[in-house]
């Protein structure tokens, strides 16, 4: 491991402001242009039984330190704003913006549990970058402690194996498979093997990435509209508790006029969705994004729900991003394919699939502007508030059963 408090000798894990997910630039410019005020407060947790990141706190600093040391290039903001929706004025705040060490701390939780407490508070435009590099810093510097020499040609195996999953199957001849999965990834150079392998031997099948820095570098499409943190800010943001979800979408739409058109169904449960997602919303928006409970129920859901709504299904896109395998993928392809058009986001089984067991880690906004949020997923296990109360009264406001 690094000296206390130095960087690692090899490389800095993050060496572009680039390397993230592309929600959190369509995010950015929102808040930029809509929120630019807003305070808002993330935690980290790992949900992993004994681990102890105890350990590595120094080492994770250091890095933290040396991602925030980096600015935009000059051909990166040119890329951005090549993106018909990344607007000039935002890349111009770009040009000027940078992470700050004083936003965000790294320490052992005080509760003497084992675990470590990473907490980012701050205005929300300076703070909405940390969450995915720091999430694949923790990543990168557990496995890279404990997985000295990792076993490479095992995960080549592995994923040779599945990628011939789709490409061999004659059934499976227009599924797109991309890649979400930077945040939990075995390692930055790795990530960028599996980029480069999927591009190689995927062909069509190989829909782009989630990444901004290997869409640039690869020629890939950058994918990502909106995440959770969006929505759940828009608690504390719009109007009205009961509204805040429709705040949200209507916001979103007055920023891209029809552009990024895919909607985040989890943020209070498919029941309180389908109920806000009107036929409006349901013209306007291109389709929907599963991140919990059962996908297969979640499909039929939102079919029938076009329906009932006079829109046809067929013409709109069912995104699929939670937890998915590629035995997954061909199974939710298989039974939605003729019915709608049907995407595939691949995370953790992708970038993290060496025979070693992924940290399963999370930064999730819990406050925004001195306001607890929370989400109140189809998958219980991922909801985090430090506000019983508070998601009491959600759950009541929202006609959520316990």
């Amino acid at each position: 491991m690094a000296a206390c408090g130095q960087p690692h000798p090899d490389f800095m894990i993050i060496t572009s402001l680039l390397d993230t997910d592309l929600y959190k630039f369509t995010m950015m410019q929102v808040v930029l242009h809509h929120f630019p005020g807003a305070q808002v407060e993330y935690r980290f947790k790992c949900r992993n039984e004994n681990v102890d990141l105890r350990p590595y706190v120094d080492e994770i600093r250091a890095e933290i330190a040396a991602l925030c040391r980096l600015r935009f290039k000059e051909d990166e903001l040119n890329y951005l704003r090549s993106l018909r929706f990344i607007k000039s004025d935002f890349v111009d705040f770009l040009d000027l913006f940078h992470l700050n060490e004083k936003y965000i701390t790294v320490q052992p939780d005080p509760a003497g549990n084992g675990e470590i407490e990473i907490s980012v508070k701050g205005p929300w435009l300076h703070t909405i970058m940390f969450e995915v590099p720091v999430l694949a810093i923790v990543n990168e510097v557990y496995f890279r402690a404990t997985q000295r020499s990792p076993d490479l040609e095992e995960g080549r195996a592995r994923l040779r194996k599945k990628m011939s999953v789709i490409t061999d199957d004659p059934e499976l001849a227009g599924c797109k498979i991309a890649d979400y999965g930077t945040r939990r990834r075995f390692s930055r150079s790795w990530h960028a093997e599996v980029i480069d392998e999927m591009k190689q031997h995927m062909g069509d099948h190989f829909a782009g990435t989630s990444n901004v820095m290997y869409a640039m570098q690869h020629d890939l499409t950058p994918l990502g509209t909106m995440a959770h943190e969006y929505l759940q800010a828009c608690q504390a943001l719009g109007p009205r508790l009961r509204d805040s979800q429709t705040f949200a979408f209507e916001m979103w739409a007055r920023e891209y006029r029809g552009d990024l058109g895919i909607t985040l169904s989890d943020v209070y449960g498919m029941d309180a969705f389908l109920r806000d997602y009107d036929m409006y919303f349901c013209k306007l928006f291109d389709g929907a994004r599963h991140d919990s409970g059962d996908p297969f129920e979640w499909g039929e859901r939102l079919i029938q729900h076009y329906r009932d709504n006079r829109v046809d299904p067929s013409s709109k896109v069912l995104v699929f991003s939670d937890s998915l395998d590629f035995d997954k993928v061909r199974a939710l392809y298989l039974r939605f394919k003729d019915r709608a058009k049907v995407a595939f986001g691949v995370g953790t089984n992708l970038t993290n699939d060496l025979g070693y067991t992924p940290l399963q880690v999370v930064m999730k906004m819990v406050r925004c502007n001195g306001q607890p949020v929370a989400k109140l997923s189809d998958t219980p296990s991922k909801n985090m508030c430090d506000d019983p109360a508070y998601v009491n009264y959600l759950r009541q406001v929202f006609q959520i059963k316990a």
